[in-house]
């Protein structure tokens, strides 16, 4: 009787060591192993944007959960916290909010270099986006010009040119014997450049243009504002005209920063902002792809230009 109590309880011994044995079957390159209690190792509830499908789950095929688990679009109006745009439509105010200054207990929020782009790749929306985006919402200021300049000279020059004119390294035979380049970069400087829209370049940057690719992932919201910036610069001084922190007399549209009194004032929806004698309709029609009536003199015998020491528009 003993004998056969004592084979019971090895045999007990002996079915638990296999059962953990088993449980816990080393896992392979093609095989992830034996797990015990699966759930205590994989989430019930599914999580966004991780795929964590096993065999015993109980959500469907292995079809089904990737498509559930798979990364999805935003909602439409989704924006990050800290995002750009709200620096550039509130100023000081909304930079102080996110940076956790205005309460004892707030959160700082790293200010990022994103900002929602309602417009989309196609030639429908380009020109929408030119017609459309007229003011750049950054004042001229000797600061934005500086870092305007080093990006365009990065970023942009290569091709069209330390100048502007579109003979950059890739397309300039003098300085490069080697040219092949398929196509001839746009030349800022021509009327047609001159008299376009803020818009225009914008959106080139943003989803790119023939050869050109996009710069959104490279130029935060700020940054492709001040290369424009520079881009007006250089059209100004091909011209004989000021564009600087202090003056403008290359078109109705970019303030000087001397003529902002408060950010608050400055940094507003573009879209709703009168920065002149002209309404934002008025522009619209002004600064289209055409160049019929968009001489030079069309633009700088109105004696509507900025300028500093007159302290007005």
């Amino acid at each position: 009787m003993n004998y056969s109590y004592l084979t019971l309880i090895k045999a007990i011994i002996l079915a638990f060591v296999v059962a953990a044995f088993a449980s816990c079957s080393p896992s392979s390159a093609d095989n992830p192993g034996t797990e015990y209690m699966p759930d205590m190792y994989h989430s019930i509830a599914y999580e966004s944007n991780y795929y964590d499908y096993y065999s015993n789950n109980t959500w469907g095929s292995e079809k089904e959960y990737y498509k559930i688990a798979a990364p999805r679009e935003p909602v439409a109006g989704t924006v990050p916290r800290g995002y750009a745009g709200q620096t550039a439509q509130g100023g000081t105010a909304i930079k102080a909010a996110l940076k956790g200054g205005n309460t004892l207990n707030a959160v700082s929020v790293p200010v990022n270099g994103s900002v929602p782009y309602a417009y989309a790749n196609t030639e429908d929306e380009r020109a929408r986006a030119t017609a459309e985006l007229i003011a750049n919402p950054f004042p001229i200021t000797d600061d934005g010009l500086a870092v305007g300049k080093e990006l365009y000279v990065i970023f942009c020059g290569i091709c069209h040119g330390d100048k502007g004119n579109g003979i950059g390294y890739l397309v300039n035979e003098e300085s490069n014997k080697n040219v092949k380049y398929p196509a001839q970069p746009a030349n800022f400087l021509s009327d047609e450049f001159v008299a376009a829209s803020n818009g225009r370049y914008y959106h080139a940057i943003m989803h790119g243009k023939n050869v050109m690719g996009g710069y959104a992932d490279k130029l935060s919201y700020e940054e492709r504002w001040q290369v424009i910036h520079y881009i007006r610069s250089l059209q100004a001084k091909d011209r004989k005209l000021a564009y600087s922190s202090s003056e403008n007399t290359l078109n109705e549209v970019d303030v000087p920063g001397v003529l902002v009194a408060s950010p608050e004032v400055l940094f507003q929806d573009p879209e709703h902002v009168n920065w002149g004698p002209s309404s934002h309709d008025d522009h619209g029609s002004d600064h289209g792809h055409d160049t019929d009536g968009h001489s030079e003199g069309s633009h700088h015998e109105t004696g509507n230009s900025y300028h500093g020491e007159q302290g007005q528009h």
